[in-house]
């Protein structure tokens, strides 16, 4: 699970830096790991998925990739236009896209919004945007201005060794996510600091999202895909995104076809043969 290789983009949203494995002239996948994750993501998948030229990104504000400036917002549609950023970069002018969690949400997006460009989307765990009651339109803004003005008050946490953090991330993850997986993400997630290390990640991404589309809005952007979609999703279903609605989202795909297999949150990482199987050869297939 060594083989990816390092690399790094200069883009308008400075150094998108991530993880490549595979081989040139295979079909592109450019991969989008979950929030607080980061391109290490990919790595156990990566070794049962040789036949495609996989590019792995850490998200702004995630890994070791650039933070956006202090005047912009972490919001979906700044994660999207870097994704696509990143694709310029390598100079993909159509590609096809894997997305975890949030990186299955900015996929779906993406291959909404760009449908010329994108040739086949898998997403795993995500379909669409989290959404929320447009009532709830006004406290969410609050909130999030709210978590702003406190921010620059706040500490980083110092953790004296990697073995600290990891313990802290499973912890934080409620078990689903497995040590050797923690430990993959940890590593990419950390930077060495007086005292031992501290998240990389910005702190930013912590805070509440200023905005939330509505369900109508994200049926919408599901609706509107045009290219063959694979969604794989774990059982039992996360709260956030119930088993009903996740197969309502799933309906409403042109091309789209649903797998459900037994797992956690992060499966793709903690049954990386189980989930390479079930992609199959859908990024080959014409």
């Amino acid at each position: 699970m060594s083989a990816m290789r390092a690399f790094a983009l200069e883009t308008a949203f400075g150094t998108l830096a991530g993880l490549r494995a595979g081989r040139a002239g295979a079909p592109r996948v450019l991969a989008l790991h979950g929030w607080l994750d980061n391109a290490a993501s990919f790595v156990p998948l990566s070794a049962h998925l040789p036949d495609i030229d996989l590019v792995a990104i850490d998200m702004p504000g995630h890994g070791a990739s650039a933070h956006l400036p202090a005047a912009a917002d972490y919001l979906l549609i700044a994660f999207l236009r870097a994704a696509f950023a990143a694709a310029d970069a390598l100079g993909w002018e159509r590609f096809s896209l894997l997305g975890h969690s949030l990186g299955g949400v900015i996929a779906s997006l993406m291959a909404s919004a760009q449908p010329r460009r994108i040739e086949r989307l898998l997403t795993i765990e995500a379909l669409g945007a989290l959404t929320e009651a447009e009532e709830r339109t006004t406290q969410r803004l609050r909130d999030a201005l709210t978590a702003y003005a406190a921010l620059p008050g706040k500490q980083l946490r110092v953790f004296p060794d990697v073995a600290t953090a990891i313990r802290a991330r499973l912890r934080a993850g409620t078990g689903d996510l497995g040590e050797a997986a923690a430990t993959l993400l940890v590593e990419r997630g950390l930077r060495a600091v007086d005292g031992g290390f501290v998240w990389r990640s910005d702190p930013r991404l912590t805070m509440p999202t200023a905005v939330r589309m509505s369900e109508a809005q994200s049926r919408d952007l599901v609706a509107h895909i045009e290219c063959p979609t694979r969604v794989i999703y774990a059982e039992p279903a996360q709260t956030y995104f119930p088993e009903a609605l996740r197969r309502e989202r799933a309906g409403l795909l042109r091309h789209g076809e649903l797998i459900v297999m037994p797992g956690s949150h992060h499966l793709h990482m903690d049954d990386a043969p189980g989930v390479a199987a079930a992609i199959g050869d859908f990024f080959h297939a014409s």
